[in-house]
């Protein structure tokens, strides 16, 4: 297992990561913070180039490939926004990119991947995905970028929690969504050196428990199945190093369910006039629905990771009901 990045190389992301990407807004939301009884803020990476936090990540790994690797190209794989992450960094390197996404892939994600420039194979489950993925990788003689498990592409992300820790203070806790890991890795090695009293939350599915699994028993475990709205966090597993992060420095994994991504949805539409993906709900949902109990008032960041909804399913989507506050 390669070792994790630390605060200098999440510094040297952010310098190659910031031309290409928006310093994405962090806002207080009184709405928000009357009903939940928080000092609540968002950080809304719903809004970043190509609708998610996952550009980060891509950007850096592929600032990182040696010449001959960056003529070849690159692949990966990704139900959506990995991919329009890696499809856009790549088009701004000049690299020629291939992105491997499940058959059931949304539409929208998967027409946005081939508009960014890469080429899009489709291809069975999330499981079969990853095995076509091996297949191509060896016969072009490619480089992987990975989706979540790789110490560059997680400094990337770690340039999110940089950005949070420059324009607040005295913040308490930070509550973000995982799949794979490598956002909540970033996120909780950058304060772990820069606010070691912060806490660092992580949310996932109850359809795609990856996480608390692996903590569970010690190491990766492969589901066989997922079951959720949240496409972007139900990889099949997680990543090694972001276990051991996991591990060390994050407080507490909760899981949520799809009811609760609906309503958080909901809310943050009518209420905060922000379209957020269930993934990237899943943070609030665990908070609004209880599963997260923090005490009055304390000051925290909740991460809006994407935005990249299928608005052809947008109603079944939302979670419609009143607000009563």
């Amino acid at each position: 297992m390669q070792a994790p990045p630390d605060l200098d190389d999440i510094r040297r992301a952010t310098e190659r990561v910031a031309p290409h990407l928006h310093r994405t807004p962090l806002v207080r939301s009184r709405t928000l913070s009357e009903i939940t009884g928080l000092d609540l803020w968002l950080k809304c990476e719903n809004l970043q180039r190509t609708g998610s936090f996952k550009p980060r990540g891509a950007l850096n790994r592929i600032a990182t490939l040696a010449p001959k690797d960056r003529s070849r190209g690159v692949v990966t794989i990704s139900a959506g926004n990995h991919a329009q992450g890696v499809a856009f960094a790549a088009a701004a390197a000049k690299v020629p990119a291939v992105v491997v996404m499940p058959a059931h892939a949304a539409a929208s994600k998967v027409a946005a991947t081939r508009d960014y420039g890469a080429e899009v194979i489709l291809h069975g489950d999330v499981n079969a995905a990853f095995e076509k993925l091996e297949e191509v990788r060896l016969e072009r003689g490619l480089t992987l970028v990975h989706p979540f498990d790789d110490p560059a592409l997680i400094a990337g992300h770690g340039t999110l929690a940089l950005e949070i820790a420059e324009e607040l203070d005295g913040i308490e806790a930070v509550v973000c969504g995982v799949g794979g890991g490598g956002m909540l890795a970033g996120i909780a090695l950058t304060f772990a050196e820069l606010s070691a009293d912060t806490r660092v939350f992580a949310v996932e599915p109850s359809g795609a428990a990856t996480m608390t699994r692996a903590l569970e028993a010690g190491e990766p475990v492969r589901l066989e199945r997922v079951a959720t709205i949240a496409d972007g966090l139900a990889p099949p597993f997680v990543g090694d190093l972001n276990l051991a992060v996991a591990r060390t420095y994050v407080e507490r994994v909760l899981a949520v369910d799809d009811a609760v991504m609906r309503h958080a949805m909901y809310l943050l539409l009518e209420r905060a006039k922000l379209l957020v993906e269930p993934s990237g709900a899943a943070a609030l949902g665990a908070i609004l629905g209880g599963d997260l109990v923090l005490a009055p008032g304390t000051r925290v960041v909740v991460v809006l990771s994407g935005g990249n909804v299928d608005i052809g399913r947008l109603g079944d989507l939302l979670d419609t009901t009143p607000c009563r506050s």
